[in-house]
């Protein structure tokens, strides 16, 4: 049951008069009561006083919700127990009711007297990793609002505060809606490559085992960048851009098609062998053979969703002068587990 010393230490909090060792009490309040539908209930009765005493006032909370993913993460790397994944969640929800009233009511946006801005100013910035198993599809929500997906296999890494200085890494293959910030532009790195972005919607290829980077702009406009070129590379909506061996190439194309993984569908029109392979292998986390070197020249058009590897192999084989063979995955003598193997073959016409 919460008492009224805990709703007096909430009040002061909302009110900007904790100090540290109060605001540690409340982190705590928050993972013990995690399950108290009294403090819930409390916390709901807040914000509904807050939304009634400034109903129809607009205040933009980026600034301040990217400080707070800054706190959490900070949290969350020097605390990596049961306790503070719990104080996460709550902090999460506690932030945006309790903190939102107080930094508005009192005036603390922007000003140097506020003791919670002068506390983050001075900490160092917190890198954060996204990470898509492989086998697996991943969505994300960035601080500034972008989504997203990752592909099996792919990771993006960026630093918090994040809101004015919008970088990512990533390695893999991933999906954007990045949020049109015109004063702080969206730059992802890939390798020695670099993407600029406005605000925009894109699918980006680059594994790094792969050797080239794809960009397939669905609309809005990105700039690409590499060593070695004088200019950035600006890309249409309908377009394709590779660059493999120190080349670019821009092509027209269907967007929709590389963007489909996201919604479960595994589409090919035309597309080559060895990228079929390349694709089948990290859609279903197995090791894709193309044992006959004739089957490099073969293309292959389909749409497959929620099917099965042996259903997809088993069209390949009605539809193309292919046939497969399956290895299935093993425990080697080292006691480590071989990954499940597909071997094409040409078939004998």
């Amino acid at each position: 049951m919460i008492q009224p010393s805990d709703i007096e230490k909430l009040t002061r909090f909302r009110k900007g008069l904790s100090g540290e060792e109060e605001i540690r009490s409340i982190y705590s309040l928050f993972a013990e009561k995690e399950d108290s539908n009294e403090l819930k209930y409390y916390l709901l009765n807040e914000w509904e006083t807050f939304l009634k005493n400034n109903e129809g006032e607009h205040v933009d909370f980026s600034y301040l919700l990217d400080r707070i993913h800054h706190r959490i993460h900070l949290i969350e790397t020097r605390k990596n127990q049961t306790l503070t994944r719990k104080i996460y969640r709550w902090y999460s929800l506690a932030a945006a009711i309790l903190l939102v009233p107080l930094l508005i009511a009192g005036g603390l946006w922007f000003t140097s007297n506020s003791s919670l801005e002068t506390v983050v100013e001075t900490e160092k910035p917190v890198a954060a990793i996204i990470h898509a198993p492989l086998g697996s599809r991943l969505s994300f929500s960035l601080p500034d609002g972008t989504q997203g997906w990752l592909n099996s296999g792919s990771s993006l890494e960026y630093k918090l505060p994040f809101h004015n200085n919008r970088q990512v890494a990533i390695k893999g293959e991933a999906w954007f809606d990045v949020t049109h910030d015109d004063m702080n532009p969206f730059e992802i790195t890939a390798g020695k490559t670099k993407v600029n972005v406005l605000g925009t919607q894109f699918n980006l290829n680059a594994y790094p085992e792969e050797g080239y980077v794809e960009v397939v702009l669905d609309e809005g406009r990105v700039e690409f960048t590499v060593p070695g070129i004088s200019s950035p590379v600006q890309m249409q909506p309908n377009e394709r851009l590779i660059y493999n061996n120190d080349s670019i190439c821009i092509v027209k194309t269907e967007p929709s098609k590389y963007s489909s993984w996201i919604e479960g569908k595994l589409v090919f029109r035309g597309d080559p062998m060895p990228e079929v392979a390349r694709r089948i292998a990290r859609w279903y986390n197995v090791e894709v053979v193309l044992v006959d070197k004739d089957l490099r020249t073969d293309v292959m058009r389909g749409t497959f969703e929620d099917d099965s590897l042996e259903d997809v192999l088993r069209y390949m084989s009605m539809t193309s002068p292919i046939r497969y063979r399956i290895i299935d995955r093993k425990v080697l003598n080292d006691e480590t587990f071989q990954e499940k193997k597909v071997m094409l073959y040409r078939k004998n016409m």
